[in-house]
């Protein structure tokens, strides 16, 4: 199953996303005799999406909701971020030892380097990616995300797969110059307004046969910059989420960004994006403040 939150006369509201376009939880409600949140955060934080799933496969599946027609055409709407409020944000830093390289840097082996983002900084696709004045050295970098669909502590690594909602593409920006100054200026680096993108789609674990057989690809102006395959990270999702719940409760909505296959340096005018197979690509365009007094 997959999940989306595009505009509606303005305002954000869940879909499901179908072959042939989006159809609104508000429509499914009213088609089909429903009362399910409208809202996708309210849809995860109620623990709601495996109750869809459930219901989907009884009904006939996406077909059947194909032939009921209330189906939004993919070309008349604009996509949301999927929500603009969790609770929580994970970053991973040099989860593949590949990048880690990249930047002169040892790859952690022995715990995840992880940080924590506001939510301040999201954004959604197509939303603009906006250079801070104060960095002259920004980067992009793709990953896949995990989505908490369960409050949880202490969990093993066995039973990680059962606390989670489903995986989404995320672009997590950094001001390396500011960065590279002194390690202990990691939060300041991350945390600028539109420093991380994420959606367009939630995918449920139903629709991927081997998670680590995914590829995550950092594409720049149509150019793959780096790619690679989740079997190469240094710390796998399972463990990422049995980590972290070791360290603090994790609530439905949390987000895990599990870390880049590569880093590209973003400037004025360039379109990044991540592309992970399987997933609807994530793409934002990039505008450095220090070069735009007026924005288009």
């Amino acid at each position: 199953m997959r999940l989306c939150s595009i505009f509606i006369d303005g305002r954000a509201e869940a879909a499901l996303s179908l072959g042939n376009g989006f159809l609104p939880i508000k429509t499914v409600n009213k088609t089909f005799n429903k009362n399910w949140p409208v809202d996708l955060f309210e849809l995860i934080i109620n623990q709601k999406l495996e109750e869809i799933r459930a219901w989907l496969n009884v009904i006939g599946g996406i077909e059947t909701l194909e032939q009921k027609g209330g189906i939004i055409p993919k070309d008349k709407i604009n996509y949301g971020p999927l929500y603009r409020h969790p609770r929580k944000i994970w970053g991973i830093g040099l989860n593949y030892a590949e990048h880690a390289a990249d930047l002169k840097e040892v790859a952690p082996n022995t715990e995840p380097a992880s940080f924590m983002k506001p939510d301040t900084t999201i954004i959604g696709p197509n939303d603009r990616i906006f250079i801070p004045k104060q960095s002259h050295r920004t980067t992009a970098e793709a990953e896949l995300g995990i989505i908490i669909g369960q409050k949880c502590k202490d969990v093993s690594e066995s039973e990680a797969p059962s606390v989670i909602a489903g995986f989404t593409t995320i672009l997590d920006m950094t001001a390396e110059d500011i960065l590279e100054k002194n390690p202990r200026y990691l939060t300041r680096a991350k945390s600028f307004d539109t420093f991380f993108s994420f959606g367009p789609e939630l995918v449920t674990p139903d629709e991927i046969d081997n998670l680590s057989e995914l590829t995550v690809a950092t594409v720049i102006n149509g150019k793959v910059h780096r790619k690679n395959t989740v079997a190469n990270m240094m710390f796998s999702p399972w463990h990422l989420v049995s980590f972290h719940s070791k360290v603090m409760t994790l609530l439905p909505g949390d987000i895990i960004s599990t870390g880049t296959p590569g880093a590209c340096v973003i400037q004025d005018g360039d379109t990044v994006a991540c592309v992970i197979d399987g997933f609807e690509p994530l793409i934002n365009r990039v505008t450095d403040l220090k070069k735009r007094d007026r924005l288009p």
